[in-house]
């Protein structure tokens, strides 16, 4: 058997969950089956099964484009190239919208099983219109295209499935399957190693809150910011944010994070994404770690978190509540979005309710070891990438078996 996985992100060009989802994924299906990798960027290489081909989008969008849907231009003009030499390839999979126009093409073009995974819905995120102006309506309708087409979809949560058939309504509830994300149980362990920490200027010898994603609506991490004028003037936070999706939403978290430090200037901002074992360190040494997302259909930082034994305090949202357990692995903060926008109804209630949380855990050290334990348990039990990739292998199987008896 021969895979074909499209993704935007591959390593090392990985920014979200979907790019760190697809480089785990596909280590762990080349240990049984071949597998092609088709990414965006430079990235070219072939080790055993696994052969990765990275391309660009074409350079007249590239170069010539100046609006903010520039990027679902070049988004399209990939997809095409992508699929215009496609040998030998038993199944083509998909991972987000970016790329999603190229199973379409694929199964039209060589007749291919087409499955697709979402890792989030357009529909469902109102924000991207700032990030990608008009060019939100083109996304929304290379995912709607491709996802009524595709001959399965993959569900990152049951929550995610309620998601899928919330948007898309006609969907046959029967092509929709269920696979989680995983998390490597061998890299994310717990240290003692502090050396990450001193050198991003982080106190080891004071408890801190741990906030690790991109600057985007979707983190949620302009809430925890203010969740911190309801915790102890003392309290140590540390924010691992970049990759802003707007030069906006950067100069508002800006804002807020310098009103913070008024009165909490133990605020420390780290500004890019870190490398595996500095952000390891930074999950194992957190008194606790939070996840404040308005959307997530899965969250696997949490599952980072939570395989560093750190407790987690997370909006109950999404996939979320299919990964921590509440007063087990942690706390899920209630949270209720607004139809139209997804932000919270009330963000003030929302930000006091998440600083509640973590003051419990800030105050009892006892309980976050409890609680940390249990994540790791609970990561090693359920999130395993050997489970998830034979699932997903057994999904490949059935659609071809189905393809050649369909002939």
């Amino acid at each position: 058997m021969r895979v074909g996985l499209f993704t935007r992100e591959y390593p090392p060009q990985v920014y979200g969950g979907a790019g760190v989802h697809v480089e785990y994924l596909s280590r762990e299906l080349a240990r049984n089956i071949e597998v092609e990798v088709h990414c965006w960027g430079p990235q070219h290489s072939d080790n055993g099964n696994l052969h990765v081909c990275g391309q660009q989008p074409w350079p007249d969008i590239t170069n010539g484009t100046e609006g903010k849907f520039k990027g679902a231009l070049e988004a399209l003009s990939l997809n095409l190239t992508q699929i215009k030499a496609l040998e030998n390839i038993d199944v083509v999979h998909t991972h987000t919208w970016y790329v999603s126009m190229a199973g379409y093409l694929a199964k039209k073009l060589y007749g291919m099983p087409f499955v697709l995974t979402t890792h989030s819905l357009e529909p469902l995120r109102a924000w991207k219109a700032e990030q990608l102006g008009s060019g939100y309506a083109m996304s929304s309708w290379m995912e709607s295209t491709a996802i009524h087409d595709a001959d399965a979809i993959v569900a990152v949560s049951q929550g995610t499935r309620d998601d899928i058939l919330r948007a898309y309504p006609d969907i046959d509830p029967a092509r929709i399957h269920v696979i989680y994300n995983g998390i490597d149980l061998a890299e994310y362990q717990k240290t003692s190693d502090t050396s990450a920490l001193t050198e991003y200027g982080i106190d080891p010898s004071i408890p801190y809150i741990l906030f690790v994603g991109r600057i985007t609506r979707q983190k949620g991490v302009t809430h925890l910011v203010d969740a911190i004028d309801y915790l102890p003037e003392d309290t140590q936070v540390v924010l691992c944010a970049g990759a802003p999706d707007t030069p906006e939403i950067a100069a508002e978290l800006r804002a807020k994070v310098e009103h913070a430090r008024q009165k909490h200037p133990r605020i420390i901002w780290i500004e890019k994404m870190v490398t595996k074992p500095e952000v390891i360190q930074l999950y194992s040494n957190c008194r606790v770690f939070c996840c404040p997302s308005v959307y997530e259909p899965f969250g696997i930082i949490n599952l980072e978190a939570m395989a560093c034994r750190a407790p987690v305090v997370a909006s109950s949202t999404g996939g979320i509540k299919e990964v921590v357990v509440e007063g087990e692995t942690g706390y899920l903060v209630p949270f209720e979005g607004d139809r139209v926008t997804g932000f919270p109804v009330d963000p003030d209630t929302f930000a006091r309710d998440l600083a509640g949380r973590i003051s419990i855990l800030l105050a009892d050290p006892e309980k976050c070891q409890r609680f940390g334990d249990a994540g790791r348990k609970r990561v090693e039990d359920v999130f395993s990438w050997t489970s998830i990739a034979k699932q997903t292998t057994a999904l490949y199987q059935s659609l071809i078996d189905q393809r050649k008896h369909s002939l």
